[in-house]
């Protein structure tokens, strides 16, 4: 199944897990004191968008570069191809009715996977342009759909193809009711990761590519529009945003990683954590860097994370929004 670098992983044989730093006294109600960062599958070459499926008791995610999206089930522990091609899938979610949404780099597009395999494209352009490469993905309770759309997909042959741009990177959204597409924001540079919080009434959005630091933004969801940008997390610093879950309290946990080398890079690889009010509050370090995380398990309370070449998974005491 492999065709990337597969890394051997020792979990912690201690309790509490060393990987799970406490940053704000606080953290240490959400940390399970024996539960321990597991690694469930490797040989990826870039691990995005992970999904939870918990009528099939399985987790899909994208392996961008490798143009799959595989599945890892939870009943046998075994890993598997879900979908190859998968035009350079990245984000994935479900939407209402259960069906896959995906964003994919190669045909800039969204697609739902219908029930019987087929697909269909719910996006692929505005005011008569093409999107550049829709990265991350969500799913309001009233059924509209909302994604990034930064240009990463069209820089080359690794997770996309050459093309020029034709839009200013932005975040849209397809309601859910008549299919119109609309582009809420456009003033972000190389919007990524986005959430809402556990009562939709604000969209967390992160801004990868922002000057002199990655941020996240919080807006107000005000039907179809967002209102009251205000700056949530500024990531000062080394350190880099990337794709994001929100649990029930309105927590934040935030793939994070540096581009750097060095020991003082390697420790900031892993999920940095950051509370209601935009505190970092605690951190899961990882021996990669991390893309995305998702929460899932049969009480959601199970962070499956996404990162760089491996899928990793830790138990927590708190619970998916």
């Amino acid at each position: 199944m492999t065709t990337g670098p597969e890394f051997p992983f020792q979990p912690s044989q201690r309790y509490p897990d060393p990987r799970i730093e406490v940053l704000e006294e606080h953290f240490r109600s959400v940390r399970l004191f024996s539960a321990a960062v597991e690694q469930l599958a490797s040989g990826c070459r870039w691990a995005e968008g992970p999904v939870w499926f918990g009528d099939g008791r399985f987790l899909l995610w994208s392996d961008i570069p490798n143009n799959r999206i595989l599945r890892w089930d939870e009943c046998s522990g075994s890993t598997s191809v879900f979908r190859q091609p998968s035009n350079n899938a990245n984000g994935l979610t479900r939407d209402m009715a259960g069906r896959l949404l995906a964003c994919e780099h190669l045909t800039r597009r969204i697609t739902r996977t219908e029930y019987d395999g087929t697909l269909t494209v719910l996006a692929d352009s505005f005011d008569g342009k093409r999107l550049n490469s829709p990265n991350d993905i969500v799913c309001q309770r009233d059924g509209s759909i909302w994604f990034t759309d930064p240009s990463f997909g069209i820089h080359g042959w690794w997770e996309g193809a050459p093309a020029a741009q034709e839009r200013p990177h932005g975040v849209y959204r397809i309601d859910g009711a008549t299919g119109r597409l609309d582009c809420l924001l456009d003033d972000l540079a190389a919007p990524n990761g986005l959430v809402f919080s556990p009562d939709e009434s604000l969209l967390y959005v992160i801004e990868s590519r922002g000057l002199p630091h990655r941020r996240i933004w919080a807006y107000d969801v005000a039907g179809a529009t967002l209102k009251n940008k205000r700056l949530h997390v500024d990531a000062q610093g080394p350190g880099a945003l990337d794709g994001m879950a929100c649990d029930i309290e309105g927590r934040l946990w935030c793939g994070w990683g540096d581009g750097g080398s060095g020991a003082e890079a390697e420790a900031l690889d892993g999920v940095r954590v950051f509370d209601r009010d935009g505190t970092a509050i605690g951190h899961i370090h990882l021996p990669e860097r991390c893309a995305n995380v998702t929460f899932g398990g049969a009480h959601r309370n199970r962070l499956f994370m996404a990162a760089s070449h491996s899928l990793y998974a830790l138990y927590v005491n708190t619970q998916g929004a």
